[in-house]
């Protein structure tokens, strides 16, 4: 049993959950659902695919972090010796397959979505992590795609709304420059440029919101989002240090979730956007028993 939290461990299950949101967002936007909620198919294979490719995704960044983990984070499953290696690379290679060829059955389009993911994603654990301004980039689009997943559901919806695959780029991009300061702290300089980047992010889904008609609702939740990720980053910003660094850091990855809510609503499904929003306690629960960053 033990063993299998330590794998469970390396997929970082709180973030799975953001993740997760990420397809309901992008099915929202999609219109496969209309204004209801209900089982379909594609929905739950799109989930599947989604948490395999994640999963897969952070556990191979984890497998080419071993050794600096060693010296920096000793007590991860890789370097503290819980987990070899070999099968930790088997086990992040295996959901990225997974993630795959769930995202097939769902569509063509899906599919090669899914893979691009699965590319980018072992781009950036394998380099593109190691560049300032690529980094971010890199790590953003993998969310990106993963709103695009999202809306294949529908494939006619890529081709209309595919430029809002652009806005988590940005906000993934603003957290990942936080990021590098939770081992040896970061500058108020990088928190104030990514509190500047949130608020484009926060602003773009008002004016799609108010062009649909939906600004009330979306903006109810994006108030609940930005105390979320402000009061954390406000605080990394006063004062840098590496614990008030992962705590922005943290905030931002779950903040994700009221993200993903906002954009439902900013697309009329309020009950897409009531279940994204109850995702958010799953992952403060699963935060609580294991890593986010």
């Amino acid at each position: 049993m033990e063993r299998i939290l330590e794998f469970l461990r390396l997929a970082r299950p709180a973030n799975i959950v953001t993740a997760v949101s990420d397809i309901l967002s992008g099915i929202a936007i999609s219109g496969l659902l209309g204004s209801a909620l209900a089982v379909d198919a594609v929905v739950v294979v799109l989930i599947i695919s989604t948490i395999g490719l994640y999963g897969g995704g952070v556990v191979m960044n984890d497998v080419f972090d071993a050794e600096l983990d060693a010296a920096e984070r000793p007590e991860r499953p890789i370097p503290s010796g819980l987990i070899g290696k070999t099968a930790a690379t088997i086990w992040g290679l295996g959901l990225l397959v997974v993630g795959v060829a769930a995202a097939v059955f769902a569509s063509t389009s899906a599919g090669l979505i899914a893979a691009a993911i699965a590319v980018a994603a072992l781009i950036y654990d394998r380099w593109g992590k190691h560049h300032l301004v690529l980094g971010p980039l890199n790590m953003g689009l993998c969310r990106g795609l993963n709103l695009l997943l999202g809306m294949s559901a529908v494939a006619r919806a890529v081709d209309v709304w595919w430029f809002l695959g652009l806005v988590p780029v940005i906000y993934i991009g603003a957290i990942t420059m936080i990021s590098r300061g939770e081992v040896h702290g970061g500058t108020a300089k990088t928190g104030k440029a990514a509190a500047v980047l949130y608020l484009m992010v926060m602003v773009s889904i008002a004016m799609v919101a108010g062009r649909n008609g939906q600004l009330f609702s979306a903006v109810f939740l994006m108030i609940l989002w930005a105390a979320m990720v402000f009061v954390p980053l406000l605080r990394a910003i006063r004062n840098p240090a590496p614990k008030n660094v992962g705590g922005a850091v943290k905030a931002g990855v779950l903040g994700l979730i009221l993200m993903n809510a906002a954009w439902a609503a900013a697309f009329g499904n309020v009950w897409l956007a009531v279940l994204i929003v109850a995702l958010l306690p799953l992952s403060l629960l699963l935060a609580r028993a294991f890593a986010v960053t």
